[in-house]
């Protein structure tokens, strides 16, 4: 089952440990405490405590978790410690002290006094390097402009990566802080043309919008602002005049939104008014403005087209109303014709300015669009037909033919497809919607008294919830925020946050997590994790981040479509120069020219019918659209897959690499077995056993304190006897004195080295142990071998029918772990795997994929822990389970958050399916441009005597971008393999 910790993504921080508590340290002087609930700026922080610094230490010596948890939890044992962190891949700690109360020779001594060699880096630097700035884009309409605005990004010093989505219209840009800021970035996206709306930073802050009532005045405003500006953590305000809205960033551990409505409301003797500013989401909120947009210009656009078509083409063939159409105002001018100029011109110069605009931006950055087709083609279709009515109107003789019904329809069905398309893009991410509305709009705050007595209720808005704050939720109501519980106990249903189909039993101390639902009783619970920070908002910023990532299979459409408008334009040009010579030089019969043209019409139309029906739009969205539902899907069923990349190197897997522990086996190791050399009470021996391992934090030692409090049943609070001299010997185990007793638990290799001698007896039950797939722990008393425990981590329901269910599918299965041979053996032949590597470091595990991969296969490693970080960044595809350690999420490429086998099938087939539906995509956007325009420039014309209208070509157009949208959306309608339906676990059949 799956934490809140695994979304932190604060990654070298890890709760397993084989070391215990160190040797008593010097005295050092004590660190000024604060009362309970007083927050500190950062400023008070350095007047009370001086300037804080930063050192970095090499340490070498660390081979898994456990060291980096000793090494961090010796460090912040120290005074004038406000942070430390340990890299264990890096071999590296990071630490920020306050040099009044400690210096790093202080550090490095206490690094070297757990047992590993440290020096001090004095080159590292306190400054950020890199930073990552997302921003949403408005106006873009095809992979051209993506590519002109990702471009001009790469021009600009400082920028190391950007990339630009056009089917969720945002940029995401990674860059150096102390070479530029995000304000830079926003103004080159202005300067090709397009409107930036910042979205994040990337800055390790939170970000609150709120509404002021009762502003009349600038200085108002900025009274307000001043206001805000003095309270401690408060970062940065942007203002909006006009909407009256204020957009506060703040450290949420020192302040929160309440406290800046208070003080809002507080300023100017009480007559201003401040709430959340009521906006949905902006990504939805500006999906919803552009969908009404579209709609509204269509509307509009059918108000006058309409007109024009029934006179051009209906009212002409009913006697009466053609004579009053073809009654002469001037010349040859006609009424008809004055009516179609009058009611195309609207449609061409107002209601389609916006291909004018998009084609100007794109010209002036040296690139061509979508746009600049369509206003070449309507513009040559309206301006010929001007030309004609005004011949016409000079002429006693000339007899006009105008085409403003193809111009003005043209831009009618252009916009039909546009909004039917973004309807659809809208539709790709409603997972992230879906997502987001887990989150419940309203929670109750609780204030205590001091004897601990709730003293007051209050129904809040859930975005106004601070860190600290206690909260009440009722039965069959949502969980507000991330939290554990200070009072109550039920159950929780986390299912949507991390597949765990039972509901889960929470009680006082446990961790609830945000959008769960509360099954039975009511539970206080403690804000821990909120806004931005909560499980919820990384799960959604995950999501958000996989739809922006591009597959590499897009670059192919990128590269098209820079020479694919320049190259219509070209044949489209083409097209009406060789129809214009051909018929000028009577190349083919007069007959075939329609009565109401001449040749130079009829090669005119099918000029314009080449440049409307070519649509770079679909080549554009054929990949982004179909990744952006496929991770939406995933997401939905628990399988979050981190962009195009991820997708594209699963569907290729055929070897996958199985960690054991966690992995494969459940992860919670439990005794099975306990033998007893010695004639001893169980209460006493584990007692003493517990005592010792309680120090440690190994997943072993907590199985083994577990079982132990079951003697201890009686006892609400489990105390254990003071272990004295306690030692942790790495991969070991330890050495303590309880009660006076020297005790040793650990393997036989310790055993042996501390010249214990292992009887007969004490090899036949390890050898029994392992070959059940168990691992036997040895525990010696003053000098002589007392017993065995036998530990067990069972193997996860259902993990052979997936090893034979990917066999099936061509995928080779392996079992690398760092556990002994027996065990790693006896577990391969349960699951059915056949080659097995065991006994091995973190490394070995990396250096086995690389050698898989070195053999030609497409490798995906499946691990949960921070041994496993390795291996999944040098795998093909790393899976990681969800339940797993934040550094291995955070190095994978997919993570499972049920912890569920299954799901490393689901995320192949998943991978499978979209792929095939971005090749089918492109199958319908080369298709469709590779057999639409050759039939617009007129080559089934002779044949046939069939032509293609420019206004219908333009429909045609319109109606593949929604096509390939469509096509993508299909994917929504995604089902498992049917074997993974079928699939019996334990007896009972899993139905998806």
């Amino acid at each position: 089952m799956a934490t809140a910790k695994f979304f932190s993504f604060a990654c070298l921080r890890n709760e397993s440990s084989n070391y215990g508590e160190l040797s008593p340290k010097p005295h050092y002087p004590s660190m000024p405490k604060y009362p309970k609930g007083v927050s500190v700026s950062s400023d008070e922080e350095k007047s009370i405590h001086g300037t804080e610094s930063k050192a970095v230490f090499s340490v070498n010596g660390m081979s898994c978790s456990a060291c980096a948890g000793s090494v961090e939890k010796a460090i912040k044992r120290l005074p004038g410690i406000k942070e430390a962190v340990v890299d264990v891949l890096n071999n590296k700690a990071q630490v920020i002290f306050y040099p009044s109360f400690v210096n790093e020779e202080m550090i490095r001594e206490t690094i070297e006094d757990v047992g590993f060699q440290a020096t001090l880096i004095i080159e590292e630097t306190n400054e950020k390097t890199s930073q990552v700035c997302r921003i949403r884009i408005k106006g873009m309409t095809c992979t051209s402009c993506s590519t002109t605005v990702e471009s001009a990004f790469l021009l600009i010093p400082g920028v190391q990566k950007a990339q630009v989505a056009l089917a969720t219209e945002e940029a995401e840009i990674q860059y150096d802080p102390r070479i530029l800021t995000y304000s830079r970035l926003l103004e080159a996206i202005e300067d090709t043309g397009f409107e930036a709306i910042l979205i994040s930073t990337g800055e390790d802050r939170s970000k609150i919008l709120l509404k002021v009532d009762g502003v009349y005045t600038e200085d108002s405003m900025r009274i307000i602002e001043s206001s805000l500006r003095a309270l401690p953590g408060v970062e940065d305000i942007d203002i909006d005049l006009e909407l009256k809205k204020l957009s506060v960033s703040y450290k949420s551990d020192i302040i929160g939104p309440r406290n800046f409505i208070q003080v809002i409301e507080s300023t100017g003797s009480g007559r201003f008014k401040a709430m959340i500013f009521p906006e949905g989401d902006g990504k939805q909120s500006h999906r919803q403005e552009e969908i009404e947009h579209y709609r509204h210009s269509f509307l509009w656009s059918l108000v006058f087209t309409i007109p024009v078509f029934l006179t051009s083409m209906v009212f002409m063939y009913i006697p009466g109303l053609k004579d009053g159409l073809d009654i002469k105002v001037v010349n040859m001018l006609s009424i008809g014709e004055i009516l179609r100029w009058v009611l195309s011109t609207p449609v061409q110069f107002i209601i389609g300015r916006h291909f004018y605009s998009g084609s100007y931006k794109a010209l002036r950055h040296g690139s061509a669009n979508m746009d600049v087709l369509i206003a070449l083609g309507t513009n040559a279709a309206y301006f010929y037909s001007v030309y004609s009515v005004l011949r016409a109107a000079t002429s006693p003789s000339f007899k006009s033919t105008d085409f403003f019904e193809t111009s003005s329809m043209l831009i009618s069905f252009i916009l039909l497809g546009k909004y039917l398309e973004v309807l659809a893009k809208g539709k790709t991410s409603e997972a992230i919607a879906k997502l987001m509305n887990l989150a419940p709009e309203t929670a109750t705050l609780l204030q205590f008294d001091d004897e601990g007595n709730v003293m007051k209720e209050e129904e809040i808005d859930s975005r106004l919830i601070q860190k600290n704050d206690a909260i009440r939720i009722l039965p069959g109501t949502k969980v507000a925020c991330d939290g554990f519980v200070i009072w109550g106990q039920s159950h929780v249903n986390e299912s949507m946050i991390t597949g765990e189909s039972r509901p889960v039993a929470k009680r006082k101390g446990d961790t609830v997590i945000g959008g769960t639902v509360n099954e039975n009783g009511v539970l206080h619970i403690r804000a821990t994790k909120v806004g931005s920070e909560s499980a919820l908002s990384q799960i959604v910023r995950l999501v958000e981040s996989a739809q922006m990532a591009k597959a590499p299979v897009q670059k192919f459409a990128d590269r098209i479509s820079k020479y694919f408008v320049p190259l219509v334009i070209i044949l489209s040009f083409s097209t009406w120069l060789a129809w214009y010579l051909s018929g000028k030089y009577n190349s083919y019969p007069i007959s075939w020219i329609p009565s109401s043209m001449d040749s130079f019409q009829l090669a005119l139309q099918f000029g314009i019918s080449v440049m409307v029906i070519a649509c770079p739009c679909a080549l554009g969205l054929a990949t982004p659209t179909a990744v952006m539902v496929g991770t939406g899907v995933g997401a939905s069923r628990g399988v979050l897959i981190k962009g195009g990349q991820a997708l594209e190197s699963a569907q290729k897997v055929n070897c996958i690499v199985f960690d054991k522990t966690g992995t494969l086996t459940m992860g919670k190791p439990v005794i099975v077995n306990t033998k007893l050399f010695r004639s001893m009470v169980l209460r006493e021996f584990y007692e003493l056993v517990a005592a010792a391992e309680v120090n440690s934090e190994h997943p072993l030692a907590k199985a083994i304190v577990e079982y132990a409090k079951k003697f201890r049943e009686d006892e609400e609070n489990s105390v254990w006897p003071e272990a004295k001299d306690f030692e942790s010997i790495t991969g070991h185990g330890v050495k303590a004195v309880v009660h006076n007793k020297k005790v040793i638990v650990g393997n036989k290799r310790l055993m042996l080295e501390q010249g214990i001698s292992v009887p007969v007896d004490a090899d036949e039950v390890l050898a029994e142990a392992e070959e059940l797939a168990q691992t036997g722990i040895l525990v010696s008393i003053d000098g002589v071998l007392i017993g065995v425990v036998a530990i067990s981590d069972p193997v996860k329901p259902g993990a052979r029918e997936v090893i034979s269910l990917l066999k099936s599918l061509n995928v080779e299965s392996k079992l690398v772990t760092g556990d002994n041979w027996g065990t790693a053996n006896a577990i391969a032949k349960e699951v059915g795997i056949c080659d097995v590597i065991a006994e091995a470091k973190p490394e070995d595990k990396a250096e086995k994929v690389k050698e898989l991969q070195s053999l030609g296969n497409i490798v995906a490693m499946v691990g949960d822990g921070i041994n496993d970080s390795p291996a999944l960044v040098a795998a093909d595809v790393g899976m990681a389970i969800g339940a797993g350690t934040d550094i291995a999420i955070e190095a994978a490429d997919i993570v499972l958050m049920k912890s569920n086998l299954e799901d490393v099938i689901t995320a192949i087939d998943l991978s499978r399916k979209t792929f095939g539906r971005i090749r089918l995509n492109y199958f319908w956007a080369f298709g469709y441009n590779l057999l639409g325009i050759p039939i617009a420039a007129g080559a089934l014309f002779p044949f046939t005597g069939f032509r293609l209208p420019p206004w219908v070509a333009g429909a045609a157009m319109a109606a593949s971008s929604v096509s390939v949208v469509c096509s993508s959306l299909l994917l929504k309608n995604y089902r498992r393999p049917k074997r993974l339906d079928n699939l019996e676990i334990g007896g009972i059949t899993v139905e998806s």
